[in-house]
């Protein structure tokens, strides 16, 4: 038998009806949905292609897009962290230490991929017909599969602890769902 008393505790901090915590659930949830249905789209259509007037330009764009995504999902996820109580148990030196260093893991992770894969390469260009030469062994793939996703999920992990933050734990939770759906998706 499982004691969940802990997390009840722990969520207890959180309001889920929150407007500002439900726009981050579903910013966090978006943007995977957005980029595996527009690169399905253009890889079943060209369309993008054809509009931009090249894969290349058409890649290009998505990847800002999805960029600009991304910047919007982690201002919602902080705003609706920084809106909702902290656990004062956690809001000590060790705590944002800790945090500080599975964002530093995360941040590794996420950099070094991107300069494995290359702009096109991290942004789906596969799905443009721009195909890498060979697959990527190096690291981080040759210690982690999806080093991008799961190091994105660490920075937040990392970021709640920081902030001491039940609902940023609640958020990493969905962001640590949300790609394990779009890796089973993707794979």
């Amino acid at each position: 038998q499982v004691d969940v008393s802990a997390m009840v505790r722990l969520f207890g901090y959180v309001d889920v009806t929150d407007t500002g915590f439900i726009v981050a659930v579903l910013s966090i949830a978006f943007n995977p949905l957005f980029w595996n249905v527009v690169a399905r789209w253009e890889h079943k259509t060209r369309a993008l292609s054809q509009v931009f007037g090249s894969p290349h330009a058409a890649c290009y764009c998505l990847g800002a897009v999805i960029l600009v995504l991304n910047c919007v999902r982690s201002h919602c996820f902080t705003e609706a962290m920084k809106s909702q109580p902290k656990l004062e148990g956690w809001d000590y030196h060790w705590t944002y230490y800790s945090g500080l260093a599975i964002s530093a893991v995360g941040t590794l992770f996420v950099v070094s991929s991107f300069l494995a894969l290359g702009f096109t390469g991290t942004f789906l260009g596969d799905y443009f017909g721009i195909l890498m030469e060979e697959k990527v062994t190096s690291f981080p793939f040759s210690v982690l599969d999806n080093p991008m996703y799961w190091g994105s999920t660490a920075i937040y992990l990392g970021w709640s602890l920081m902030h001491a933050s039940p609902a940023g734990l609640l958020l990493t939770a969905v962001v640590a769902i949300s790609y394990t759906i779009a890796v089973l998706y993707e794979g």
